[in-house]
């Protein structure tokens, strides 16, 4: 069965249980998603499911993408991503929702990071940075010395240092669902996603149950 979804960050709340503990949750428009493609093994060499999500306009859209939709006779969609299953029970045209999870289940939520623009080091890696006392006038948040001798007489390359920070593709693992509401196609997941309020998410089914 296809344990799959796109959507979009709504934000954060949380949910109390029954003794009043308070839980964090991140509330996620799942859905609806159209099956678009059905990719099988003797004709591309693996088998996966591709869904599409997010309505536009059709002047969105350029005309390879437009014509792949129309072929099955798909409403203009912004996202298409795919989604690996050995066994996909599902056909083009089939509408996937919500409640293809239930409560209690564990996911994996992929997101992309909010963009942090050009960090120093303290902040991109927390480094510790130097003394604040005896002379240091301009070293609190310098990264030090990183050199490496006479040879090779350079920095290596992929040391940790300032530089671009966050807008990366970021996995959260084996986040318990706590809320499935099919109808409002909304999921609520306990803990924390990556990305902005509005930002696409990728909702799998847990690798490491």
């Amino acid at each position: 069965m296809l344990k799959g979804l796109l959507g979009k960050k709504i934000g954060m709340t949380q949910i109390f249980d029954e003794t009043g503990v308070a839980y964090p949750v991140t509330i996620i428009e799942a859905g609806p998603c159209y099956v678009t493609q059905i990719r099988r093994p003797e004709r591309e060499g693996y088998s996966a499911v591709q869904l599409g999500f997010a309505e536009v306009h059709p002047k969105r859209l350029t005309g390879g993408e437009l014509g792949h939709l129309k072929a099955n006779e798909l409403p203009p969609l912004r996202i298409l991503r795919e989604f690996r299953s050995k066994t996909p029970d599902v056909n083009v045209g089939d509408v996937v929702k919500a409640d293809v999870f239930a409560i209690g289940e564990h996911v994996d939520v992929i997101g992309t990071s909010k963009g942090k623009g050009f960090a120093g080091s303290v902040k991109r890696y927390h480094f510790r940075g130097g003394p604040k006392t005896h002379g240091q006038s301009d070293r609190h948040r310098a990264p030090g010395s990183r050199g490496s001798g006479t040879t090779p007489g350079r920095v290596y390359k992929g040391a940790r240092g300032a530089g671009h920070m966050g807008d990366d593709r970021v996995t959260v693992q084996n986040l318990k669902i706590v809320l499935v509401d099919a109808e409002r196609n909304l999921i609520g997941v306990h803990g924390a996603v990556p990305g902005p309020k509005g930002g696409l998410v990728v909702i799998k089914e847990a690798r490491k149950q």
